[in-house]
Formats: structure tokens, sequence, C-alpha cells
């Protein structure tokens, strides 16, 4: 499969997509823990079917030591005893985020009140602008039809 759109070739998203990177490169430097960002930008990334950030971030976060179990069950976050409950948190935070146009009324009160018994104002800023990044970053992607599998971690660095 060939891209519809070759963003690094062209000088608008090369002017947008330098300021947008630099925001994604910012999240890094939070305090939200590094293995909850790239599980959250899994999570978001499988939602929206983004081939191409699923593959980033399944390796970024393999590079990063993550363990193939708990990448492979992220789908199925709910009924898997392998995460955290501040990850669980993040989790379901980043999912009712990602789902808003499903009709939920967007992320829940209750959700809210899971994910801010876990992490602190800073954190839970990060978090939600990580959503929002990913999710931002997946349409770019999809619409373009990027393809994905031959990413190399620390590539985009």
């Amino acid at each position: 499969m060939d891209a519809r759109l070759n963003y690094f070739a062209s000088p608008t998203a090369g002017k947008i997509l330098k300021h947008f990177m630099a925001a994604g490169a910012g999240l890094k430097e939070s305090s939200l823990p590094a293995a909850t960002q790239e599980l959250v930008a899994l999570r978001v990334s499988q939602i929206n079917g983004c081939a191409v950030c699923i593959d980033m971030h399944t390796k970024e976060a393999a590079a990063a030591g993550e363990t193939a179990l708990r990448l492979n069950l992220v789908a199925a976050w709910r009924e898997a005893t392998v995460y955290t409950e501040a990850e669980r948190a993040a989790l379901e935070l980043a999912e009712e985020g990602t789902r808003v146009a499903d009709g939920a009324g967007g992320v829940g009160d209750e959700v809210w009140a899971r994910a801010a018994r876990h992490y602190d104002e800073e954190q839970l800023t990060a978090l939600v602008v990580l959503v929002s990044f990913m999710n931002t970053a997946n349409r770019l992607n999809i619409i373009a039809r990027q393809p994905a599998g031959d990413y190399v971690p620390g590539q985009l660095h």
C-alpha cells in the first residue's frame, strides 16, 4: 500500500507538522510516566485503527522495556490483570476521550475522578493532551493511508 500523501515532502505539512511533533516531544518531558504514555498512545491508536501508530507505539514501548504480555493485552485491558490501577484509570480516560462520537457524552465524572486519584494536575493535563494529540495523529495517518510495518524505534526523535 502506498500513502496518499508524503507529509515529509510537503512544504505545507513540513511547516505545520514541525510544530505538531514538537508538541508530542513536549509530552515526553512531562511527569506522566513513559510507560503510561505508550500504553495510552497504543490504545487510542487501536480504537482508531491507525496501523502506523500501532506499529510505532508498540515498538517504542518494547524498546523502552515494556513486556510483550502487557502490549498484547492493551486491547483487552479491562479483563487483564497486568496493569496498575493508575494505568487502568488512564486507559479508561483515553477510551472515553477517544470515543466521543459514540454518543458516550465524553469523559464521565466517575472516569475523571478515578484518573484524578492517581495523577496530579500536571499529569492529568499531559494525559488529556496526549489523548487529543494521538487522535489527531491517528487521523492524519488514516486519511493519508500511511503504511505500517517499517517503523524503527527512535526514528522520529
